[in-house]
């Protein structure tokens, strides 16, 4: 079992940046592999970055890929992610997600999550 609790949310003009933080309770944090989800207004939720257990690999959706960065620090049991060069698309809520269970190493369907954080608003004004 894992708690995750997202922070960092809030409202940010389009060209600014943002950055999301993700507290697991887990205490084996190093086995879970993590990811960000966001679901805006009226959509179903999409994938949007996933970081391997080590941190070293790493996955992004095309729409954020060059502007959105994940990582982890597993020895402070946090994963983040650096949103810049946000635009009014970007509008959404942000979850954390964690699971141990996929032999991937890096994780993007939404499917392979079984843990999730009550999530974050971001909110881009054009």
């Amino acid at each position: 079992q894992v708690q995750l609790v997202e922070s960092g949310g809030g409202l940010v003009q389009a060209g600014g940046s943002l950055r999301l933080s993700c507290a697991a309770s887990a205490r084996t944090f190093s086995t879970y592999y993590m990811g960000w989800f966001r679901q805006a207004p009226g959509k179903e939720r999409e994938f949007v970055a996933a970081i391997s257990r080590s941190g070293v690999s790493t996955a992004y959706a095309d729409s954020v890929k060059g502007r959105f960065t994940i990582s982890r620090d597993n020895a402070k049991n946090t994963v983040s992610l650096q949103m810049n060069s946000l635009k009014p698309d970007d509008t959404a809520v942000y979850y954390c997600a964690a699971d141990v269970t996929s032999r991937r190493t890096v994780v993007t369907a939404e499917d392979d999550y079984s843990y999730w954080g009550q999530g974050t608003q971001v909110t881009v004004s054009s």
